[in-house]
């Protein structure tokens, strides 16, 4: 039996231990105690880089970052910041002598910055609000802060002294006239994200999005990368979904301009388009705006398009139309010649080049994830993962050769494990269609012996696995228990064409589930290694519904099953979610006008054909698939007397983030599926 709270209390001394012990297979304690690095920040003249790094903080139960730097050559790395507190978002001034950061030392989040001469770090700004992300001005001089406010107040002292009104009163009831009341893990408070300009060194925060009923940056994953400051630095370029009751089922983002002293109401740049406009860069030599666009008003998982817009106020053409591909983000060439944009690509995040004369592209860096593309001195700046390593910096030359690694933050622990070798796979799967898939070996694979099969079906279910280092569902974790992975991608994911992506609506049970079907039957059939006749499905969020869906759909082949945060009932889980676009494109239409594509898409209507045993996994401060449906899951299992055991998370949303909590998680899943393909002991 696994004890998680034993195995987290000594994962410190495990973690201290790692790089002098004996390899062991990849565990989850591996997984949490992994260093992970973000936000990549190329200094000016090239020559620098600052970074974050979170790190587990195994008192507090959570992860802590702070900011490193390292030469672009990989030399002399070091952490600059090792407050308890939480610093973040690091960004240049224009000299290159100084960090500006978000840090919450203060007791709230405020900009920090941090002489790179030496000395300590000292507030920027003393705001009675939070901030949530900010900009530096190209001079140097102004700051944008984000900062959640009152939409009719016109001070921010007037946001701080309701908020003061509403915590002194002893009635606790919130009154809503308009959705979202609540997203993603928040209940909304009737406050918006505003974009405020402020002096580097003090004074009054103008709010350029005045009386704007709209957030910016958008909630709940909107940064800094949805905002940018005009070449002459006197407005501010801005993505922001101003639809006023539609919000909870309209996609509509456009791209605003606002003077920087708000004298003059933002400008809607992108109104012609009703889908989504974001992610504005500009070109070195400021004559161009470059931002990423959909065409299908209410789907998220539209492919994006790169527009350009002469600037000021001319002409936009989309560039490489005919790409079916989808890039992530854009970002210029130092001669304004060339966009990296790193895109899924047939299993991979890949890093691609297009050329802005001409449209046309090649491949930069193929295989992996990669993220966060930075040009500097004929080379490119990345962050580079793959199924066996997480995140490190990376630098290619602008032709795609001679990759180099920057930092191997965590290569002690990495070769402290064991880990199983991955491959990838195509099959033909629904209408004969290529589908791609991987495998990926046991962690002490021996040929000729056989091994059970844990087989990943991913979320969205526009949200592909591919070559990643995840951290909830990292295929190593299965490795390391002695499993196979199998995980297939199938019609709807992304990185292969934008009608691969779209063939799902209105048939979510549909090809996926025959993909799955066909994917696990060629990788049995390709690996004899597998043993087809112990196989367990485990599946969150969409995977998850697709886990309920099996359960009636493809009874009888697996010996178990893990549903995480998964719809039992679509019909009602239209009425219980938050953000409305999502169902309302791929089941195409609400309950009311299509109520047959919910209810042929419905998990429940198959609930009488249920047998196999199912651990349920169900967040509480789950808002995108509430946690009634995971209940529900669990009534009926138990009701027809099917093995089932359910694991509720009361402080946890839509994932599970809480280190001791991820421990409790995995350790769970993999006694639920070494009970019934190994045949061993049920924990108490």
């Amino acid at each position: 039996m696994r004890r998680p709270a034993l195995l987290f209390a000594l994962l410190g001394c495990a973690a201290a231990l790692a790089a002098a012990a004996e390899p062991h297979p990849f565990t989850v304690q591996d997984l949490i105690a992994m260093d992970r690095i973000s936000d990549p920040q190329v200094s000016p003249d090239g020559r620098r880089i600052a970074f974050v790094v979170s790190a587990l903080d195994l008192p507090a139960n959570k992860r802590r970052a702070d900011l490193y730097l390292v030469n672009a050559d990989g030399s002399g790395m070091r952490r600059l910041t090792s407050h308890e507190a939480a610093d973040n978002s690091p960004r240049w001034s224009p000299d290159g002598r100084t960090l500006y950061f978000l840090s919450t030392r203060s007791g709230s989040s405020q900009i920090w910055r941090l002489s790179l001469d030496g000395g300590e770090a000292t507030a920027v700004t003393k705001l009675p609000l939070d901030v949530g992300a900010f900009l530096l001005s190209p001079d140097g001089t102004k700051l944008a802060v984000s900062l959640d406010v009152f939409v009719d107040c016109p001070t921010l002292d007037c946001t701080t002294k309701r908020l003061d009104e509403v915590a002194g009163r002893k009635a606790t009831g919130m009154i809503y006239d308009e959705l979202l009341i609540r997203h993603w893990d928040t209940w909304g408070d009737h406050r918006r994200s505003h974009w405020h300009v402020i002096a580097v060194g003090g004074g009054e925060a103008v709010d350029v999005m005045r009386k704007m009923d709209a957030d910016s940056p958008s909630k709940p994953f909107g940064g800094a990368e949805e905002a940018a400051f005009t070449p002459d630095g006197k407005a501010l370029v801005f993505a922001a979904k101003d639809v006023g009751r539609e919000d909870a089922w309209s996609t509509n983002f456009d791209l605003f301009v606002a003077p920087l002293d708000a004298s003059a109401p933002p400008k809607d740049l992108t109104a012609a388009n009703k889908a989504t406009d974001t992610l504005p860069v500009f070109s070195p030599d400021g004559k161009t705006l470059a931002y990423l666009a959909m065409a299908v008003p209410g789907y998220e998982a539209d492919r994006y398009r790169i527009k350009l817009m002469a600037w000021p106020g001319g002409t936009t053409r989309t560039l490489a139309d005919k790409w079916v591909l989808s890039p992530a983000s854009v970002v210029w060439s130092p001669d304004g010649k060339t966009l990296y944009a790193p895109t899924d690509s047939q299993g991979q995040k890949s890093l691609f080049a297009i050329e802005v004369s001409s449209g046309s592209m090649r491949t930069v860096v193929k295989e992996g994830t990669v993220d966060g593309p930075t040009p500097s001195g004929g080379r490119i700046i990345y962050m580079l993962d793959t199924l066996t390593a997480p995140v490190d910096l990376y630098s290619v030359k602008v032709d795609g050769t001679d990759p180099k690694p920057i930092t191997r933050i965590n290569q002690a622990r990495v070769s402290a494990t064991r880990m199983g070798k991955p491959e990838q796979f195509s099959f033909k799967g629904w209408n004969n269609e290529t589908v791609y898939a991987y495998a990926v070996q046991p962690a002490d694979f021996s040929p000729g012996k056989r091994y059970p099969v844990a087989f990943l079906i991913h979320g969205g279910p526009q949200v592909p696995m591919g070559n990643h280092f995840h951290y909830r569902w990292n295929p190593q974790t299965y490795a390391g228990a002695g499993y196979g992975v199998v995980i297939v991608e199938f019609h709807g994911t992304p990185g292969y064409s934008q009608a691969f992506t779209d063939s799902i609506r209105g048939d979510w049970g549909g090809k996926p589930l025959v993909d799955l079907q066909k994917g696990l039957a060629a990788a049995i059939e390709k690996y004899p290694w597998m043993d087809g006749d112990k196989v367990c499905a485990l599946g969150a969020s969409y995977g998850g519904y697709m886990i309920n869906w099996i359960a009636g759909n493809w009874p009888d082949r697996f010996r178990c099953l893990v549903s995480h945060d998964g719809n039992l009932d679509e019909r009602m889980a239209y009425f219980d979610t938050e953000e409305l676009w999502f169902p309302e494109y791929d089941h195409m239409g609400t309950p009311w006008e299509n109520p047959e594509g919910y209810e042929k898409q419905s998990p429940v209507n198959f609930v009488k054909n249920w047998k196999t045993p199912m651990l349920v996994i169900h967040g509480g401060k789950d808002y995108r698939v509430v946690e009634t449906q995971g209940f529900g899951t669990f009534n009926a299992l138990q009701r027809r007397g099917i093995p089932s055991r359910f694991l509720y998370f009361p402080d946890e949303n839509h994932w599970v983030l809480k280190p001791a909590n991820s421990v409790m998680w995995h350790e769970t899943v993999l006694a639920w599926l070494d009970q019934w393909t190994k045949g061993a002991a049920p924990p108490k």
